[in-house]
């Protein structure tokens, strides 16, 4: 059997980064990618990488993902993730869950430990302490920057939709040594969403797929857009017809905006370590590793790559 060389992908959200967070995301998207890259090169699984680079932005409050999620109407914190292994299309998923710090791991429990594949609210709340996982106060998720965006959007004359531009959500796919796929997404949401919506994230086929007959892909934007194209599954698809990932991506991608309005963001890896990051909103922050290179960007057209251990050492230092 033929080694494949590991790649991982990784997303920050697409949408609108503003000026004073870019450093931030930039820097959280290339430590997510970083860390799920060791693992593979240790011979770890892809669904190991991807659990592990989303575990990683869940933690970082730059992102609307765990810590740094934004609040719903009643200016709580409700969370969706997903985890898929494209060896035998398990997957596992939870939505509107409350208080515990890393929803995507909770997803991976799911795949793992039920014969289900997606658990909401309570119950799934009621799994996570069958399972031992801690629940932590809901203010420990919330950030500053989420409740100040909540009573912004509260105002009489605030409009909402104007902040649903800067969206986000987290994800990443890989591709391990043995050629098997995988894919993970966490959110927080919409904000100022109605109490128990679930948007894309959580449903496979939307928020992410992964095939080892094809690739793996995550996606992120206007979660009730993605939903009604299958966004993640339509580039797939556009894969198995011969197109690479870019093409595929930006085919899927540009059907969404044509069909039904909706902006968003992709990142895809096919099951021959080809990948893309591409979105049709105005940025998104992602970050790649393949043959001991990083590349990453936030801006169109944007690509900066370094030698992994350039910046392994760069990270030891603070970016």
């Amino acid at each position: 059997l033929g080694r494949m060389k590991p790649v991982i992908v990784v997303h920050g959200g697409a949408g609108r980064i503003f000026r004073e967070r870019e450093e931030g995301c930039r820097a959280g998207v290339v430590r997510a990618a970083l860390r799920g890259y060791a693992l593979l090169k240790k011979g770890g699984t892809a669904v190991d990488a991807v659990e592990e680079a989303v575990r990683s932005m869940e933690d970082d409050p730059h992102f609307n993902a765990g810590c740094g999620s934004v609040l719903n109407e009643k200016g709580e914190v409700e969370m969706d993730a997903i985890i898929m292994d494209g060896k035998n299309l398990d997957s596992g998923a939870v939505s509107a869950v409350k208080c515990i710090a890393n929803p995507i791991k909770l997803a991976r429990l799911v795949m793992e430990k039920t014969k289900h594949m997606l658990l909401t609210d309570h119950g799934a709340h009621l799994f996570a302490q069958a399972m031992g996982i801690p629940e932590i106060p809901g203010e420990k998720l919330i950030t500053e920057r989420s409740r100040e965006r909540w009573k912004k959007n509260l105002e009489p004359d605030s409009n909402p939709e104007e902040f649903q531009k800067d969206l986000g959500t987290v994800g990443a796919v890989a591709i391990d040594s043995e050629g098997n796929v995988a894919c993970a997404t966490s959110t927080g949401g919409l904000s100022n969403k109605m109490i128990g919506r679930v948007g894309d994230t959580a449903c496979i086929g939307s928020g992410g797929y992964a095939d080892n007959h094809s690739g793996a892909t995550s996606t992120t934007g206007h979660g009730e857009s993605i939903m009604k194209v299958v966004l993640a599954r339509l580039i797939l698809y556009h894969m198995e017809q011969g197109m690479s990932p870019e093409v595929a991506a930006d085919t899927a991608l540009d059907y969404m905006k044509t069909r039904v309005g909706g902006l968003g963001g992709v990142i895809v890896v096919s099951k021959a370590g080809e990948w893309a990051a591409r979105f049709s909103t105005k940025q998104m922050s992602w970050a790649t590793v393949k043959d001991d290179n990083l590349h990453y960007g936030i801006y169109a057209g944007e690509k900066h790559i370094k030698s992994v251990d350039e910046a392994l050492a760069s990270e030891r230092e603070g970016f």
